[in-house]
């Protein structure tokens, strides 16, 4: 049997052998889904009867026996509930809008000829509008590593049901980012193919001239398997293309520069950018500094422009009758297009094309870019408080991707502290989908990520890691203010050297205080991790002119720490040369220490 998450490879070759079946993997996947539902309900829009995944298995199994090759022998889906899966309602997570579809989608139908059984139709943000997965009377999922925050969306469900291992791989869609996003919050490989490149045929739409049917795995090479076996032409759909591979090598990959690089104050994925960007550097590629300018005012004519008038056309007839049936947030989004006119249009059909142009002109620079898949992420409380603003900035680097016809793969690129996934997005031009799995691979090679957190399974704790530097040090008089609320020391180590320590004057106990200079040194101190709760009633016993701030460690990760007020060394003795506080107190101790 298949030990630890699904592979499509590993499920398919041990189908194909004999060395296990497709109603025992089935199974397996029915007896993982029905565990996980305990902890993460919201999951599924719909699962399949059991009878009925055993028996598309057993036509599985009757097939390999009969002599053919399947390439996706046995291997468990999902697929997102707004893609057809014949006979199973597809509802776009909007009940009002249910119907059920005498035949699959084009990539559906491919899947399950290639051996492939659908486990059941996944949980989204309502009409693949949104990209956090809080859009959705049937529940929100939440990130698998650390349930406090989002899924990312809008294929919140899809996402979820690989991350927890449920199946090999799960069918997602991207208009915006939807298949990317949640991708880099649960640590897996999102493709979004060239558009065109698969069919969407059997997709109810979100914007039809700019949507993708995307896959989600847990890696590179279940993404290509699964390519290998949807790519092509569909003259059924009339936004499918023949598809025409580029080759691309990339020596020149495109970033931001500094002041372009946006994480909204999130010290630790702006930390993991630049240990990716070290990587890709390290393995032999050019950094070039491209502008964002035109990639982000491409991006806002996706909302901001004449755009959001598909997504009115997408659902017009209940927008129109049935408009309480639709999520307030989305809602809103789509009766935003109906005051949209022809005129507006085409004046953004001539604004995109000139876009269009700088985006060639920037190919002719770089081969490929590199940027963060998000900048940020939310919990998904601050994600309700602020429904729009919040979702706003999740898009800030996909959104202007499918206007400007590119191909992208969202690859994970490590973990924040809080455990929810980072990662990066290679893009490149249309077509150039296989050379990006290609550099995709080269990357998570070299990048030797650590493995994934645990799996959320109890509800989560949240936790704040403190550096302190004098009195609450272990030993020291104040440390039981540590103690006392169960705060576990997770590393003895130093800030950066870009600090000055002082003995303040006139303190009892003595305290130093940690004051930030480009011309300082690396000063000692211990790191802590305590719960929020904790942490905040530690916050309100510390006395002026200290303060609880946020400090840089010797690996450039950023936690809170003790600060000071400037008026905190009047009269204080310069302690920086000594490299931390107990040798201070150790010098006290000496005869003759002062």
């Amino acid at each position: 049997m298949i030990d630890g998450p699904f592979g499509v490879g590993a499920v398919a070759a041990a189908v194909a052998s004999g060395e296990t079946n497709a109603v025992a993997v089935a199974r397996a996947a029915l007896a993982r889904v029905a565990a996980y539902a305990a902890i993460q309900p919201a999951v599924w829009i719909t699962r399949l009867a059991e009878p009925a995944v055993l028996a598309a298995a057993a036509a599985v199994d009757a097939r390999i026996a009969a002599g053919e090759t399947l390439p996706l022998a046995g291997v468990p889906f999902a697929i997102k509930d707004n893609i057809d899966l014949a006979g199973v309602p597809t509802t776009a997570a909007c009940p009002d809008f249910a119907y059920v579809p005498d035949a699959s989608a084009e990539v559906v139908a491919r899947l399950v000829a290639a051996g492939a059984v659908p486990i059941g139709k996944t949980n989204l943000d309502q009409f693949a509008t949104g990209l956090n997965g809080t859009r959705s009377p049937y529940g929100a999922p939440a990130c698998v590593f650390n349930r406090a925050f989002v899924s990312g969306g809008s294929s919140s469900g899809s996402a979820v049901a690989v991350a927890a291992g449920l199946v090999a791989f799960a069918l997602g869609t991207d208009t915006a980012g939807s298949g990317r996003v949640p991708a880099a919050f649960n640590g897996l490989v999102g493709m979004k193919p060239t558009k065109g490149r698969w069919s969407t045929g059997g997709l109810v739409p979100a914007c039809r001239t700019l949507d993708c049917i995307t896959v989600l795995t847990h890696d590179i090479a279940d993404a290509r398997a699964v390519d290998a076996v949807v790519a092509g032409f569909d003259a059924a759909d009339p936004y499918s293309r023949p598809c025409e591979d580029r080759a691309v090598v990339p020596r020149r990959i495109g970033v931001p520069p500094p002041d372009q690089r946006l994480f909204l104050g999130d010290t630790a994925a702006a930390d993991l950018y630049e240990r990716a960007l070290a990587t890709l550097a390290a393995d032999g590629a050019e950094l070039v500094e491209i502008d964002m300018a035109p990639l982000r005012e491409a991006a806002m004519l996706l909302y901001g422009g004449p755009w959001v008038a598909e997504r009115t056309a997408a659902a017009q007839p209940l927008l129109d009758e049935r408009p309480e049936a639709i999520d307030p947030t989305v809602r809103a989004i789509m009766a935003g297009g109906r005051t949209v006119t022809g005129v507006e249009v085409f004046e953004g059909q001539y604004r995109l094309a000139a876009l269009q142009r700088r985006a060639e002109a920037m190919w002719r620079d770089v081969d490929l870019l590199a940027l963060p898949t998000t900048p940020t992420i939310y919990r998904i409380a601050e994600m309700r408080a602020a429904p729009v603003a919040l979702n706003s900035n999740l898009g800030l680097y996909t959104n202007f991707v499918n206007l400007l016809d590119m191909a992208a793969l969202a690859l994970p690129a490590g973990w924040r502290d809080n455990r929810t996934g980072f990662g990066i997005t290679l893009i490149a031009p249309a077509w150039t989908d296989r050379s990006l799995l290609d550099a995709g691979e080269a990357f998570v090679a070299a990048a030797a990520l650590p493995p994934p957190p645990p799996l959320t399974i109890e509800d989560p704790m949240e936790t704040v890691k403190l550096a302190v530097v004098g009195a609450h040090l272990e030993g020291m008089p104040l440390h039981w203010q540590l103690t006392s609320r169960a705060a576990r020391l997770v590393a003895a180590t130093t800030t950066a050297p870009t600090y000055r320590l002082y003995a303040m004057a006139n303190t009892t106990p003595p305290k130093p205080a940690l004051i930030h200079d480009a011309g300082g040194a690396a000063i000692a101190v211990e790191v802590y991790e305590l719960d929020v709760a904790a942490f905040g009633s530690f916050v309100v016993e510390v006395p002026a002119p200290l303060a609880i701030g946020s400090v840089t460690l010797a690996d450039g990760s950023v936690v809170k720490g003790f600060v000071a007020e400037p008026r905190a060394i009047d009269g204080a003795q310069d302690i920086t040369a000594l490299g931390g506080w107990r040798a201070y107190i150790d010098g006290l101790a000496r005869p003759g220490g002062s």
